[in-house]
């Protein structure tokens, strides 16, 4: 349970540092949500249904601001 918190938590941090906090801030508010909330949880398929877009379409704006996929 402790090691799986870790591994969350050590996750969370890559992503916030490696995403473009620019790019992010300059999205509409919709779609800054859930970028901020794929940061946090890593939760594609949830970030996408709060943006109001595919899932296909969120990851492209996850690339686009540079987030990386980290399990």
């Amino acid at each position: 349970m402790i090691e799986e918190l870790k591994k969350r938590e050590e996750a969370r941090q890559i992503r916030r540092k490696q995403a473009d906090w620019n790019y992010i801030n300059n999205q509409p508010t919709k779609l800054k949500l859930a970028l901020v909330h794929y940061i946090e949880t890593g939760d594609l398929y949830v970030s996408a249904k709060i943006a109001g877009i595919t899932m296909e379409e969120f990851n492209e704006q996850r690339i686009k601001a540079r987030i990386p996929h980290v399990n």
